[in-house]
């Protein structure tokens, strides 16, 4: 049978969930690590749906005191508002933001020598309706790719998820998990709660039947 490696560091995640360091997401925690010692007063976070960008900025905002702002809340004449008196900020979804408003956003972030999170699907060279002052200005600063969690990442979350609802759980669940579910951080979090239900609710343990029977259900 494949042996369940769960080798990966791990840290608090201020006020959130444990987060877990692998390779697709190491290179991220090291530049969130930096701040605020950025080259720049930007730092773009890409990747796929539900492969931990979201949680990464988390971390960022709680550490650096950085307000989240979402994509569809951006406006010019709300940044001044939206910012506060903070040095950092994070953008959520930041390739659907209002072009000109992240640039005033960016501007005013620079002028108090603070940094901006932004956090997208595609890297900045990719958005579309970008104005060129704010393209050049994301072209100068780094960008990050965070993949989607591996086999290890994606079983060492799940450990700890059922370890989080005191939920014994064998190598053998966790490893058919593994291959079966849906690659994403969510999708772990909604399936380690849906077999929780499920286990409760049928009064037993959580077994490859039972994953078997939620998988099929979802």
């Amino acid at each position: 049978m494949t042996q369940l490696i769960l080798d990966l560091g791990h840290r608090p995640a201020l006020g959130e969930a444990d987060f877990l360091v692998a390779p697709c997401n190491e290179a991220a925690i090291r530049w969130l690590d930096r701040w605020p010692d950025w080259p720049a007063p930007a730092l773009t976070l890409y990747g796929p749906p539900g492969c931990g960008k979201t949680h990464l900025a988390r971390v960022f905002a709680a550490r650096s005191q950085a307000p989240i702002i979402e994509a569809d809340r951006l406006a010019t004449n709300v940044v001044p508002g939206l910012l506060g008196t903070a040095r950092a900020c994070v953008v959520d979804d930041a390739d659907r933001a209002d072009a000109e408003a992240l640039l005033h956003l960016f501007n005013l972030v620079a002028e108090r020598r603070g940094g901006m999170l932004l956090t997208a699907r595609e890297p900045p060279a990719r958005w579309p309706g970008l104005l060129p002052d704010l393209r050049s200005r994301l072209a100068a600063a780094p960008v990050v790719a965070v993949g989607a969690p591996d086999d290890a990442l994606l079983a060492a979350l799940l450990v700890k998820l059922f370890a989080d609802r005191q939920l014994a759980v064998s190598e053998e669940v966790v490893l058919f998990l593994v291959r079966q579910m849906e690659r994403s951080f969510e999708a772990a979090r909604r399936l380690v709660a849906d077999l929780d239900a499920a286990a409760l609710r049928d009064h037993r343990g959580v077994t490859v039947p039972l994953a078997r029977s939620v998988l099929g259900r979802a």
